[in-house]
């Protein structure tokens, strides 16, 4: 695979990079299919059967699933090659959605069915994001470049999560909510075909030789540790925030503003953060990014009106893209070659399990604790994750690995 190193780095440039438009335009069309998907179960199933116990359960099933065997399903892809993975496992998640939509296209559906169905479409759902970036460090040599590159991919993949869910509200305007899984299967299939017929798409790995085998993920501790504690933060803090507009008797309608300036301040800070010519490593970015997050979302607990926490949020934005970007960039430079993907994947596990984590321990604590202590304790898991980092960088040994790269363990 040839690679390609600009003179002067920029996000045009990365864009120029032969194969790098059509790659990258592919994914993303397969991966809105995960702004949409979410919303359409949990509408389509609440319709379905009336409850939203039901539904909050077919949605625990569905993201446990997809998130807990993300690293397994990467290995495939990181043994056998994303065109020959890839394709049978978006047709199989496809199919699985398609019987989902079937059957909460009318009321009645058996929640054991529903929770069978989407448990089973979670465990095939492809890991797109680590694959398009494993791709990225394919497609681009020069390190500036792709620091640009993992930058402009975590801001389109924050716009595909605002997006994914207004293009399912128009959708409702003339099709039952089921219409959206369909939409979501459509999008998946589609487009993991088009990004498999790239030229820029590695073929499969060898098996390294055996006394070369360390498994490939070699000291993922610290952009593992920081996804998860981000994820645990920026899910308590959303959580929060509509307590805090409970509590202080503001319009539940200005709730989905507070959330946008949030992804804004997001998407600011990954595209100043990819443009950002950076001299210090990135574990002593994603350190600092992390110890940011989790002081501003500490602090956002002090606000005395809706719209200062507003901007407060935003500011916590600045440093949420930075931080994951950073992780996974640090991931993608501890991994052994034919790595790549399942180093992304457990990144990405870990801002979903801290995520899920985060949300059910506000939950639980909302009501329980005053909301400054919970903002409190939200941020404290960003900073601590930090914290940890910073610990292991003196001289941490590397996590123990005898798997070869193409074992599944």
């Amino acid at each position: 695979m040839s690679t390609h190193a600009p003179a002067r780095p920029s996000y045009a440039a990365v864009l120029r990079v032969p194969h790098a438009r059509r790659t990258f335009a592919s994914a993303l069309t397969a991966r809105l299919s995960y702004g949409t998907v979410s919303l359409s179960v949990l509408l389509s199933v609440t319709r379905a059967t009336g409850s939203y116990a039901v539904s909050g359960a077919v949605m625990s099933l569905f993201g446990a699933m997809t998130v807990f065997l993300m690293p397994i399903r990467a290995s495939l892809i990181d043994c056998y090659g994303p065109r020959r993975v890839l394709p049978p496992m978006s047709m199989l998640y496809g199919t699985l959605l398609c019987a989902l939509a079937a059957l909460t296209w009318r009321p009645g559906a058996p929640p054991v069915a529903l929770g069978a169905a989407a448990a089973l479409a979670g465990a095939c759902a492809p890991p797109l994001g680590p694959t398009m970036r494993a791709v990225w460090s394919e497609l681009v040599a020069d390190r500036g470049l792709l620091q640009r590159a993992y930058g402009l991919d975590g801001v389109a993949e924050e716009l595909l999560y605002v997006s994914g869910p207004a293009l399912v509200g128009a959708l409702l305007g003339f099709a039952p909510p089921a219409s959206g899984i369909l939409l979501s299967a459509l999008l998946i299939v589609g487009g993991t075909w088009a990004f498999v017929s790239s030229p820029a798409l590695p073929g499969p790995r060898p098996a390294a030789p055996k006394e070369q085998r360390g498994g490939g993920l070699r000291g993922l501790w610290a952009p593992v540790a920081v996804a998860t504690g981000a994820g645990v933060a920026l899910s308590g803090a959303e959580l929060l925030m509509m307590a805090f507009t409970t509590a202080r008797l503001y319009d539940p309608a200005l709730v989905p503003w507070v959330l946008a300036a949030l992804s804004a301040g997001s998407a600011v800070g990954g595209l100043v953060n990819g443009a950002v010519n950076w001299r210090v490593p990135a574990r002593v970015r994603l350190r600092g990014f992390a110890v940011g997050l989790g002081l501003v979302v500490a602090a956002a607990g002090l606000a005395p009106d809706l719209w200062t926490l507003a901007g407060a949020m935003a500011l916590a934005g600045v440093f949420i893209a930075p931080t994951l970007t950073t992780a996974y960039l640090l991931a993608a430079e501890m991994a052994d070659e034919g790595s790549g993907t399942r180093a992304g994947a457990w990144v990405n596990a870990g801002v979903n399990a801290g995520s899920s984590g985060g949300a059910m321990v506000a939950g639980a604590l909302i009501g329980r604790v005053p909301l400054g202590v919970c903002f409190l304790l939200a941020g404290a898991a960003a900073f601590v994750a930090a914290l940890t980092v910073g610990s292991r960088a003196a001289g941490a040994a590397p996590v123990p690995q005898t798997a070869a790269p193409c074992q599944l363990r």
